[in-house]
Parts: structure tokens; sequence; C-alpha cells
């Protein structure tokens, strides 16, 4: 009977529970990226590759309503401009992350929703321009974070780097950041004069996880493993799964110094 019963535990397990859904919306009312086509493609392989999650990919921003939402467990975001939601559909959206859902974007998805100032809130800042498009240094804030933490300290990577306005770092859980030392300070465009240029965070809304990544303009970023490493461990956390994928802070198994920078105040995630 033990056997049996062994047996039947065992199956169940292989089974597993159904998996978790999210909803990836590339609507956009403004500059449209080339590199959406490609993360459409890049969504479905770490979907497939991850196995606990899968992803519906839509242009409709009429699927952000209550009964659409609630087939999902996360939403997540590479739109821009000013994505034509009624009143009710904002509405809905921010009750289905207060309710303890998720909600990600990417890139473009701080150059959204402007007129709408809780939208601001939500994604935890609003685009300010971007005055460097080269190679330059991401750095990693928290090396303990499942998200980020196995590509401690850093690298470099060519991207369109993004720059914030209403951006507070004492209300959100910086996980990366551009290294002001691999980028010319005085370059056009540059509004910041406090070095601090953050690049992926995450935040609490309500009884839900938020999650931004400023990367993704290219779609060699998409196809680069190092970022899609960050997206799917992303994914896996606002669906509140295990992240699938262990790390080594180094090869000698010791965390590695942080690389010098202001010093940044810790907040819980």
């Amino acid at each position: 009977m033990r056997c049996i019963l062994l047996m039947l535990l065992l199956l169940s397990v292989a089974g597993g529970a159904p998996r978790k859904r999210v909803l990836y919306v590339t609507a956009t009312a403004g500059f449209r990226h080339s590199s959406i086509e490609t993360s459409h493609d890049v969504l479905q392989e770490i979907a497939e590759r991850n196995g606990r999650f899968d992803v519906v990919v839509t242009e409709e921003t009429s699927l952000l309503t209550a009964s659409s939402l609630r087939d999902f467990d996360a939403v997540f975001f590479f739109t821009s401009g000013e994505l034509p939601l009624s009143d009710s559909q904002k509405s809905d959206l921010v009750a289905f992350v207060r309710s303890g859902k998720g909600f990600g974007g990417v890139h473009s998805a701080t150059d959204t929703l402007y007129t709408w100032l809780e939208y601001g809130n939500l994604i935890g800042a609003r685009f300010d321009g971007h005055p460097w498009v080269q190679k330059a240094t991401v750095r990693i804030e928290d090396f303990l974070s499942p998200l980020v933490g196995e590509l401690a300290p850093g690298f470099a990577i060519v991207e369109e780097f993004y720059q914030f306005r209403d951006y507070d770092r004492r209300r959100l859980h910086v996980l990366a950041s551009l290294d002001p030392d691999s980028v010319d300070l005085g370059a056009p465009g540059v509004n910041r004069n406090d070095r601090d240029f953050a690049l992926a965070w995450t935040q609490s809304y309500g009884d839900g996880r938020v999650f931004y990544c400023a990367l993704g303009h290219f779609e060699e970023t998409w196809r680069d493993p190092r970022y899609q490493k960050i997206i799917e461990h992303a994914l896996s956390w606002l669906v509140k799964e295990d992240i699938l994928i262990p790390y080594d802070f180094s090869t000698s198994g010791t965390r590695p110094s942080k690389l010098p920078g202001p010093p940044h105040p810790r907040h819980p995630r």
C-alpha cells in the first residue's frame, strides 16, 4: 500500500499544477520598437524552457478588463504612448495587481500612459530621455537577488540607456543600475546630476509584485542569454513560482566585491 501511495504522489508531482499565465501586451500608441516581434518569440521560448508558466502575446488592450484578467497571474508590458484604456480598464488593472498578482514591464513601458497618474506609481518611474546609445556597464546592486544576482558584479552591453523622472529609489528596490563611469555624463540630454541611473527594480503594490527593466531596445538584447535570464527570473517571480536556474556568485563560490559607486539605501522587495 505504501508503494502505491508513493507512486500516486510521484505521478501527482510529475503532472504538476496548471501552468501560471502571463499576458504579454505589446500594443503601441507611440514609437514602436523593431525588437517587439523578436520579444514575442523570445518570451515564448523562455516559457517553453521554464515549463512553469505560459505567455499569451497580445496587441489588444481590450483584454485588460477584470473578466479577462481573471485568467492570468501577471501582466507584462512592452508598450508606448497613450494606450486606449478606459477608466474602467485602468481601475481593473490596478485592482488586479493590488489583489496579489504581478505586473512587469521592459524598456518603453515607462514611456507609456503619461496622462494616467497612477500608472507612474505602478511602474515606478517615467521615461526622461535616452542620452546614450552605446556599449556601457550594467552594475548589479543586489547580489543576493535571484532575479539578477547570477550576473553580479555586472556586465557590459550595447543598449539605448534610459534615464528617469518621477523616480525615487527610496520607494523602490533597485536591482541594477548604469555604471556612470562607463558613459559620458556631459552628453547632451543628461538631466540627472546625482549619478543615479537605475535600470531594473522591483516594488510591492498592494499585495502584488512589480518588476521593471529598462533594457530591451535592440533585437540583440532580447537574444542575449544574460538578458533572457533576467526576464525569465522576473516572470517566475511575478507569478510566484520558484526561480529554477541556480547561480554561483563567482567561480570561487564567494560573494564578489560590489562595484564602486554612491552608497544606496537598501529597501525591502
